[in-house]
């Protein structure tokens, strides 16, 4: 029996793409959501919706090294770390990992660590993740850019604690954010595989 869905993958086949799934048929994704170029959007999860905020240049799709923009896709996450000094471990599915105060993620398109966590002080540059601000104290590592690394395609691609300014969330440097509490209920929903989609609407 041919129906709309068989007849529209079977088109995308013949043309050498893929056909994205339909929403309302992939159990668990986490879809993000914001408007063109905007700094704060939707994150929805199991049935919630959520306030969140993405990069400083909106959602991009191609994304590049240093250009402020979260990127667009469909990709997975790969694991969280916490702070263990500011914070238990929370709860999920996904591999859950403690910090360490001398964890960085290299951001330097020609080094070979490129978009992979390293340990500080790091050779060339690399982010230090081991923040002040709490924006780090839980993340989940969205998995952009990393299968493998493509120089200056973009790196550190988070779902971390928002920065909260007058008015509401704050932009990030390309990731997602969240208020932590809502944060923490969402990877309490991860199942291993979890998959998160970002699009602009």
């Amino acid at each position: 029996m041919i129906t709309r869905r068989s007849a529209i993958a079977a088109g995308a086949a013949l043309a050498g793409v893929t056909a994205a799934p339909v929403l309302a048929e992939v159990a668990g994704l986490i879809e993000v959501s914001a408007r063109p170029g905007a700094t704060t959007g939707t994150l929805r999860f199991n049935g919630q919706t959520y306030p969140c905020a993405v990069g400083r240049s909106g959602i991009l799709h191609p994304k590049f090294e240093g250009d402020g923009g979260t990127p667009g896709g469909t990709f997975g996450l790969r694991e969280i770390r916490y702070r263990p000094d500011r914070m238990s471990a929370p709860k999920s599915g996904l591999p859950i990992y403690k910090a360490s105060p001398t964890d960085g993620w290299c951001d330097d398109p020609e080094d070979p660590a490129y978009n992979r966590i390293v340990h500080m002080p790091y050779q060339t540059d690399a982010e230090t993740m081991w923040r002040d601000d709490g924006l780090y104290d839980v993340l989940a590592v969205i998995g952009y850019n990393d299968a493998p690394p493509v120089p200056a395609s973009g790196s550190a691609v988070f779902l971390h604690v928002a920065r909260q300014v007058a008015g509401g969330l704050g932009p990030t440097t390309g990731c997602v954010s969240m208020k932590i509490e809502n944060l923490l209920t969402v990877l309490a929903g991860c199942a291993p595989g979890q998959m998160i989609r970002i699009a602009t609407i």
